[in-house]
């Protein structure tokens, strides 16, 4: 007994000691840090190289150094402006769809109905399809002139049918694009809308709230953030739209549909302009970084107001 007691104070003093001191976790983050850093500097460091360089596929001998040349042949070219003007396009109007209708489904999914669980399935399901399957699916089933299911309600209705792809490409690909995000953004905000306390909305109604007054002033309050979370993941990526427009448009008719990742794709595997489509890239990962840094402030803002 008298060695028990005096041996379990020396192994509190001990375990008192160990929680208190700081292990070194840098061995084991190391390989991983390390290895994240390889794959994300490397090919930085390889775009930032080829776009200083003259280096097109099909005269490979005629290779050098040309300093901001590049830079200078892209910014020059209309083509820039016009790409960076359709991925604005492109990302704000989808932006623009995925909220609203996100917003509204997320609502409509919250209220209790028959068939509730299969209708979140049918809805969410969209986001899976893979873009390329996603716009195929939509050029030769559904805005198809000729066969496709929008062709036939449009003539039935005694419209006629619709080029969808020559005379409203740009809405096209914004309708295929949403079609594939509006899921998602219901996905995130429909869980969101499952945390808003019952108790606040019963006490609306209670003081004569109306539908409307509830949705603008305790639905919507309620999802500012994950709203602003959307914002900014989705535009993450739609920054990078292209199997869509490569499935459906090709960049055309002309430039009408050119965003600045398929722009890139143009200058680097159809004019064969290694260095050309580097310098495209090296202004892609800078346009992306400044919207990047302005929607991390937003967040912030919106996370310091709540």
């Amino acid at each position: 007994m008298s060695q028990a007691t005096t041996a379990a104070p020396g192994a509190a003093a001990r375990g008192r000691a160990g929680r208190g001191r700081k292990v070194n976790t840098f061995p084991l983050l190391a390989p991983s840090v390390a290895a994240l850093l390889v794959w994300m500097i490397v090919p930085l460091v390889l775009t930032l190289w080829y776009s200083l360089q003259r280096y097109n596929l099909l005269y490979p001998e005629r290779r050098g150094f040309v300093g901001l040349q590049n830079y200078v042949y892209i910014l020059s070219d209309s083509t820039l402006q016009t790409a960076i003007l359709n991925t604005i396009v492109l990302t704000g109007a989808v932006l623009l769809l995925s909220v609203v209708f996100g917003t509204l489904l997320a609502v409509l999914l919250n209220q209790e109905f028959w068939g509730q669980n299969l209708a979140r399935v049918l809805v969410i399901a969209p986001f899976f399809v893979m873009p390329p399957v996603a716009a195929l699916i939509w050029k030769t089933m559904m805005m198809n002139p000729i066969q496709g299911v929008i062709a036939w309600v449009t003539q039935s209705l005694g419209l006629g049918a619709i080029s969808w792809f020559q005379n409203w490409p740009m809405l096209s690909i914004i309708i295929i694009v949403a079609w594939q995000w509006i899921p998602f953004a219901t996905l995130i905000l429909l869980t969101a809308m499952q945390s808003l306390d019952h108790e606040q909305m019963e006490a609306a109604r209670m003081d004569g709230a109306g539908a409307i007054s509830r949705f603008r002033y305790v639905v919507i309050p309620h999802l500012s953030r994950p709203i602003t979370i959307v914002i900014m993941m989705e535009t993450i990526f739609l920054l990078s739209v292209f199997a869509e427009i490569l499935v459906t448009t090709s960049g055309g008719p002309g430039h009408a549909t050119t965003t600045l990742t398929y722009l890139i794709y143009i200058r680097a595997l159809l004019s064969f302009n290694i260095g050309g489509a580097s310098a495209a890239g090296v202004i892609a990962i800078v346009l992306a970084n400044i919207v990047a840094v302005f929607l991390m402030r937003i967040v912030a803002g919106t996370l310091e107001r709540r």
